[in-house]
């Protein structure tokens, strides 16, 4: 599946299979400072670029745009499209509305990401231990290390650490940039969730789906940057299906849980406020994870069931 401390919270991280599509799910894993305010977009190649939606009824207009929370310096995505929605917007909704505000992450990493009583040891194969160990040793640390640490968490450890090794740091990522233009227009700046949320919601799954989680992190992570590749090329060439298969197939037939909790749930509740947004009036840019903009359970699937139409831009 294709998943691969915060930098002083999370500790560090991540790598392949259901690890990796969790970070683009929910950036709060590798949250950091935002990206300095005059941090550029690099344009798309020509005829390509990241999707942009809109939904539109007589007095609002809601822009709905995906991007990839952890890149590598200079991958182009910027598009003409992109930038007049961004400038036309009255006000900007992230996942997350203050990407600096860190409170709340620690108390819940020490009361769900820590269980001494329960070590991964007394969860994991031999052979898996042993794998654990070589991937720990690969990002300086040991199996023996991670081994009180609950499995959402040590996949988290091992992924982020193997993503930012390849490259892959949040500093790049679409909303850090986006966040930051935003904050230099003095526009409201909203958010669908908190930061202690998105990690809650990885936290709170059960024993199975965390194991699950975690296994499928060993068995790719020597492809974090392969993979994360992969994702970042469907999603700046506006590739949505190819996009939804990376992402969301193999979630929905490996953890049909993390599938449901990371994806349906949010962009459930994330259709709702949409709905909100348009009884009043106005123009709002929205910037989420990719993922949640693909596929069959997606953000504009979620709006058709409630009778919203979201029109792909395409000029």
């Amino acid at each position: 599946m294709r998943f691969s401390s915060l930098k002083s919270g999370l500790g560090r991280a991540l790598a392949a299979g259901t690890a990796v599509s969790a970070l683009l799910l929910a950036p709060a894993a590798m949250a950091q400072t935002p990206a300095a305010a005059t941090a550029a977009v690099t344009p798309a190649p020509a005829g390509s670029g990241p999707g942009l939606w809109v939904v539109r009824d007589p007095d609002s207009t809601i822009y709905l745009f995906g991007t990839v929370h952890v890149m590598k310096p200079d991958t182009p995505w910027g598009t003409a499209r992109m930038e007049r929605a961004f400038a036309a917007a009255d006000e900007y909704w992230f996942e997350v509305a203050d990407l600096s505000d860190t409170s709340g992450v620690v108390p819940l990493i020490q009361a769900k990401g820590i269980s001494p009583t329960r070590p991964l040891s007394s969860l994991l194969t031999a052979e898996e231990m042993s794998d654990l160990d070589a991937a720990a040793r690969a990002i300086g640390a040991s199996a023996a290390q991670l081994d009180m640490l609950r499995p959402w968490f040590a996949a988290l450890q091992l992924a982020i650490a193997s993503l930012t090794k390849a490259g892959y740091v949040a500093e790049n990522g679409g909303d850090q940039i986006l966040h930051a233009r935003a904050v230099t227009t003095g526009k409201p700046i909203k958010g669908f969730e908190t930061m202690p949320q998105q990690i809650g919601f990885i936290a709170d799954m059960s024993e199975p789906a965390q194991l699950a989680m975690l296994r499928s992190g060993l068995k790719e992570f020597d492809q974090a940057d392969a993979l994360l590749g992969r994702m970042v090329t469907a999603w700046s060439t506006g590739d949505i299906e190819g996009l939804d298969a990376l992402i969301g197939g193999e979630m929905r037939s490996e953890s049909p849980e993390m599938y449901a909790v990371m994806l349906t749930k949010r962009n459930e509740a994330w259709a709702d406020q949409i709905q909100t947004l348009l009884a009043g009036s106005g123009t709002a840019f929205i910037s989420v994870g990719a993922g949640h903009l693909a596929g069959a359970d997606s953000v504009q699937a979620q709006l058709a069931k409630r009778g919203v139409a979201a029109t792909r831009i395409t000029d």
